[in-house]
């Protein structure tokens, strides 16, 4: 019998799923005032008991895609953002917003394409997104970013983020990256970020995946 991922909360006019596979318990959902959340409430979620406005809105608090909403008709209740970022995290993962196409992505990773979390640190043992990894592997870089990239670009449009085997990540489109202290650092059309945990210029790639040995899909 297969484990399940995504579990349903369902209202009378939206649902609310939660995928598993994505969640590393940030705690945007548990920590939002009001009872949309209830930690220890069976069930944990209930949409009826907040406005669509406010589900919508805390829903889209999570930045690893592992909570959505769908209204009626199953669709996602999520726009796209009118800016693509990429926030490197304290010590942790790149946090990815926007319009997404994410390589390695499962069809029902439905806010995948508005949300993610990709492992960085190049333990995750689901890769490309991050399983909370870093801690135990003592993953340390505090988000500084040295690089400043193009003085203007356009706003919006697809980001695609495609994996390089063994290598770094590929990411296109139009999109800005914050460092970990929450400065826009940089903003640029294409870069290839590191997930091996070594690059001296993180989070960029400078090729020490070579010889780390890094081995990924």
């Amino acid at each position: 019998m297969s484990k399940t991922t995504i579990f349903e909360y369902k209202g009378n006019s939206e649902t609310v799923t939660w995928d598993r596979r994505l969640c590393i318990h940030v705690g945007e959902c548990g920590r939002a005032k009001g009872d949309l959340f209830v930690n220890g409430r069976d069930p944990w979620c209930n949409p009826d008991f907040a406005d669509r406005a406010d589900t919508k809105e805390v829903v889209a608090r999570c930045p690893t895609g592992a909570l959505a909403v769908h209204d009626a008709n199953g669709l996602l209740v999520e726009d796209a953002p009118s800016e693509n970022t990429v926030t490197v995290s304290n010590d942790g993962p790149l946090y990815v917003h926007g319009a997404l196409e994410v390589d390695g992505a499962a069809e029902d990773m439905h806010s995948a394409s508005r949300r993610v979390a990709l492992c960085r640190c190049g333990a995750s043992k689901n890769k490309p997104f991050c399983d909370n990894s870093h801690r135990d592997a003592g993953f340390q870089d505090a988000g500084a970013v040295g690089d400043r990239g193009l003085a203007k670009i356009e706003a919006g449009g697809p980001l695609q983020i495609k994996r390089i085997p063994d290598g770094p990540i590929e990411v296109s489109g139009n999109f800005s990256i914050l460092a970990g202290s929450g400065r826009k650092a940089w903003s640029g059309r294409k870069a290839y970020l590191c997930r091996c945990g070594q690059s001296a210029n993180k989070p960029f790639c400078d090729g020490a995946h070579k010889d780390a040995g890094f081995k990924a899909d």
